[in-house]
């Protein structure tokens, strides 16, 4: 595979740019992105230069905006790079590059579409712990967004690696696997939804939260340097997203607290939700979930990892006009329809779906029963969600490319 041999190379010293991993774009907020790189040695007064289409494209580097990168060693020979572009204000296309003297990437570019057009979505989850599966999966999804071409953004919904604090984990379940694919995590941005396998819960210092820690609410690099953040303890990954003409509340199901049930209670009723054409929810774990390890699921108490989810938050959901909730954690499809809240303003339905099946081992044995499903399947694969003004078109394919379920809402 191409990042195989790009690891060698870098191992023995013979490309000299030294890039273990080529930079990873998340959405953080409306007009900011947050981006991750690494490098095999310690590369000094590393930058991130971005500029957009509004600003006039010029060999002159002051006319761009240079932000200096913080920088964290995880050991001799990985070294972490991060930064935040923005505010990007009003453009089509932001374009970014991080720098150094002795070490650069490729320009790269992120689309950013107006409200009404369309705007496409690939939606994965469960990747980890199955790299050769998820390659299958990723070589579904390249044929479906066709050569060259790439979703608008990835909305993740957790568990990319199996275990947060192996290094070769982030590497082969999820960075290589991407970076053999076409290398989408450069171009398309990436909301990131916290998996229970993705990240230390406990937040005490120098955990071994090394790549998927989001640090939603601090809108500058300079904020990277904040102490809370140096040593690990900074924790939000809760926070709002809007695609097109849709708005996404993403919740940390791992991790509830009061700020998090404030935060899901005022989104909910904020004029940006109730005004967008589609609402949508999405977090980790289902708040209905019929698959699992019978054994984990009543010896080991696994059952109640997400009654949290079902016996707080999805009251909220169907009173406050949630169309759609996305979910993973079990690993296979599933979606159905149910009539809101009669105390909802709407009166229409609202929509759940499991897509938990991107790699990771397949769940095959019933547990629960809760008579809410209309699809089930076993087996891996990936959704193509479209939002296109007026309209939400959800695709899920399996790794053959065929056509496993598909449903519109039309507004």
């Amino acid at each position: 595979m191409l990042s195989t041999l790009f690891d060698w190379m870098n191992y023995w010293g013979i490309l000299s740019r030294g890039f273990q991993k080529l930079p990873m774009v998340f959405e953080h907020d409306q007009e900011h992105y947050y981006v991750v790189w690494e490098t095999s040695f310690s590369v000094s007064e590393f930058s991130l230069e971005w500029w957009t289409d509004a600003i006039p494209i010029s060999k002159q580097v002051g006319r761009h905006n240079i932000v200096k990168a913080q920088y964290k060693m995880i050991d001799e020979s990985h070294h972490r790079y991060s930064a935040i572009i923005g505010p990007v204000g009003h453009t089509t296309k932001v374009h970014y590059k991080c720098t150094s003297k002795s070490a650069w990437t490729n320009e790269y570019t992120i689309p950013r579409r107006s409200e009404t057009e369309l705007t496409r979505i690939l939606v994965i989850s469960d990747n980890q712990n199955g790299p050769t599966e998820f390659r299958q999966v990723l070589t579904g999804i390249q044929n479906h967004y066709g050569k060259g071409n790439a979703p608008d953004a990835i909305l993740h919904v957790g568990d990319s690696v199996q275990y947060a604090d192996r290094l070769e984990d982030w590497q082969n379940q999820l960075f290589s696997p991407l970076e053999d694919a076409g290398g989408y995590q450069h171009r398309s941005p990436i909301v990131w939804v916290p998996g229970n396998h993705d990240h230390d819960k406990a937040r005490t210092p120098d955990n071994s939260n090394i790549y998927a820690d989001m640090y939603h609410g601090i809108l500058t690099t300079e904020g990277l340097d904040a102490p809370e953040v140096l040593n690990g303890t900074y924790h939000r990954f809760y926070h709002t997203a809007s695609l097109g003409t849709a708005r996404i509340i993403v919740l940390d199901a791992e991790c509830p607290s009061a700020e998090q049930s404030e935060f899901l209670e005022r989104e909910l009723q904020s004029e940006a939700f109730q005004s967008a054409k589609f609402r949508i929810v999405t977090m980790h774990i289902a708040p209905y979930i019929e698959f699992w390890d019978p054994y984990t699921w009543n010896e080991k108490g696994e059952k109640h990892w997400g009654e949290h989810v079902r016996l707080e938050y999805d009251p909220l959901f169907r009173r406050h006009n949630v169309d759609l909730v996305i979910s993973g954690h079990q690993h296979n499809y599933q979606r159905g329809t149910v009539q809101r809240d009669p105390q909802s303003t709407d009166s229409g339905s609202i929509t759940y779906t499991i897509v938990g099946g991107a790699g990771g081992g397949l769940d095959l044995v019933r547990v629960e029963n809760w008579n809410m499903y209309n699809v089930t399947y076993l087996d891996h694969h990936f959704v193509s969600l479209e939002v296109e003004n007026r309209e939400l078109r959800w695709t899920a394919k399996n790794r053959a490319g065929d056509i496993i379920d598909q449903f519109s809402i039309v507004r």
